[in-house]
Parts: C-alpha cells; sequence; structure tokens
C-alpha cells in the first residue's frame, strides 16, 4: 500500500518560515518526482514545487525566491523549506509522487500564514 503522510503545516505570522515534510511507503521513492501543491477552498490545487529523481527542481513563480524543496532518498522524504511567508501562501499543502500514468497523493497539511 502507497502511503504519502505530510507534517509540518503549522500557524506562523507573516515573514516567518516553515518547513513542511512528507515521508512515503509502498514505493521506491528514489525513482520518482515529488511535488509539493497547494490548495485554496473553491480554487483548483496549484504545484508550488517538483522535484526530479535527479534532483532536478522547478517552482511556481509566486514562490521563487523564497521556497526550497528538497528530498532525502534514504529516509524516503521530501522537504518544502518557506521562508517569508505571506498570507497569501495559507492553503493546504500536498505532496505528490508521480510515476508514468500514476500518481499517489498525500492527504495535506494546513499553513496557514495570518498574525
Amino acid at each position: 500500500q502507497v502511503r504519502l503522510v505530510e507534517s509540518g503545516g503549522d500557524l506562523v505570522q507573516p515573514g516567518g518560515s516553515l518547513r513542511l515534510s512528507c515521508t512515503v511507503s509502498g514505493i521506491t521513492f528514489s525513482i520518482y518526482t515529488m511535488g509539493w501543491y497547494r490548495q485554496i477552498p473553491g480554487k483548483e490545487r496549484e504545484l508550488v514545487a517538483s522535484i526530479s529523481s535527479g534532483g532536478r527542481t522547478t517552482y511556481a513563480d509566486s514562490v521563487k525566491g523564497r521556497v526550497t524543496i528538497s528530498r532525502e532518498n534514504v529516509k524516503n522524504t521530501v522537504y518544502l523549506q518557506m521562508s517569508r511567508l505571506k498570507p497569501e501562501d495559507t492553503a493546504v499543502y500536498f505532496c505528490k509522487a508521480s510515476g508514468t500514468g500514476i500518481n499517489w497523493w498525500g492527504q495535506g497539511t494546513q499553513v496557514t500564514v495570518s498574525s
């Protein structure tokens, strides 16, 4: 059974930092592209950042320079380090494992940026 478990979501003040983690089991983690997405109620889920099996990263324009995605294959874990957080970063953050013709999603973790 494939499981993706996100953690690290929290309430944080504007300008603050947060690190999200997503631990994966049930697949050979190292060969999959991993992505972080976020969703606000009433809006479509959007890509925040992704990292390929080879370590190539992509970022949404809205988070470039403030977010870093990384992976630790020995721990089957992908991270999203976020800094200089803004209220508009408030969302449920999901991780996704992508393979050829198949994807798996976690249940999400809530990030709220508010004073």
